[in-house]
């Protein structure tokens, strides 16, 4: 079976989305059986379903095709970028203490800075940046809806920066 290059790019970002609606849908189904014991069962993969899906659709900002050069690792806790037109660098998750969002010659940037005021300025559609979504919940009160939203709000301007987190006290 032939799949068009364009569709199957946007199912690929879906992925995972479409992957958690389908288990809600089958817990649904599977509840719906009829006895105590289905019904039981179907609510267990209906709430795993909806946590799934919760967490698919806040991962969806970071899902983005891959345009600019280098790579993002993040490892044991430590990100790293690795530039392939400008220097890179690795900063620690313990040691960031701010996060923001930047577009810098029609490009956003997260711009990642440490207790020594370093900083790290890491594209947004590089390869393996949507790792950055997991590596951020890691951090104390962080709310992934307001980055999702910066993230947005940072693709519709021309030159926009907007803090999303600051390591509290």
């Amino acid at each position: 079976m032939v799949i068009r290059p364009e569709l199957r790019a946007r199912v690929a970002r879906w992925s995972e989305t479409l992957v958690a609606a389908a288990i809600l849908l089958a817990g649904l189904w599977l509840s719906l059986r009829g006895g105590w014991f289905f019904a039981a069962l179907g609510g267990l993969v209906l709430v795993v379903g909806l946590s799934l899906l919760i967490g698919a659709v806040r991962r969806l900002p970071f899902r983005r095709g891959i345009a600019a050069p280098g790579l993002v690792e993040v490892d044991e806790g430590v990100i790293r970028y690795y530039g392939a037109a400008v220097l890179g660098g690795e900063i620690a998750l313990r040691d960031l203490v701010e996060i923001r969002l930047l577009r810098l010659k029609g490009r956003g940037h997260w711009r990642l800075r440490n207790l020594a005021g370093e900083a790290l300025l890491v594209p947004v559609d590089a390869a393996g940046s949507d790792a950055l979504a997991h590596a951020f919940t890691a951090l104390p009160g962080l709310d992934m809806g307001a980055v999702s939203a910066a993230l947005a709000h940072v693709a519709d301007q021309s030159d926009a920066v907007r803090t999303v987190w600051r390591r509290p006290g």
